[in-house]
């Protein structure tokens, strides 16, 4: 089944990567500063996720704690795969091409891209 990640479920996610498990109060202190959620956006999201399978739920402390069930890495090839076919008909050239266009690439990241280019070519 492909994985479906809201923006906001990213956020969650991005949180839990960078340390878990969490508590939802852990997971909405480190989050409310950005997006201004309370305690219950928090807990309707987990609960979401938790129906997805994106984040397993530990209830044998006093408070449930959180953890990701797919890896930035996992999660990270989906999304890219999902826009890709979205935007550019899943053609990874048009991507590259708009962001040389639009400027968006600097030298350096030309320099990598075609050096990540070199390695998957042989």
């Amino acid at each position: 089944m492909p994985l479906q990640v809201t923006d906001a479920e990213w956020k969650i996610l991005e949180v839990l990567w960078d340390r878990n498990p969490r508590t939802m109060a852990e997971i909405t202190k480190a989050l409310e500063p950005e997006t201004g959620w309370t305690r219950h956006t928090v807990i309707t999201l987990l609960k979401r996720m938790e129906e997805k399978g994106t984040v397993a739920v530990d209830e044998t402390g006093p408070a449930k704690r959180y953890t990701p069930r797919v890896s930035r890495s996992e999660a990270s090839t989906e999304q890219t795969r999902k826009f890709l076919s979205h935007v550019f008909r899943g053609n990874a050239s048009l991507l590259v091409n708009q962001l040389v266009s639009d400027g968006e690439l600097s030298e350096n990241d030309v320099e990598e891209l075609l050096n990540t280019l070199r390695r998957g070519a042989r």
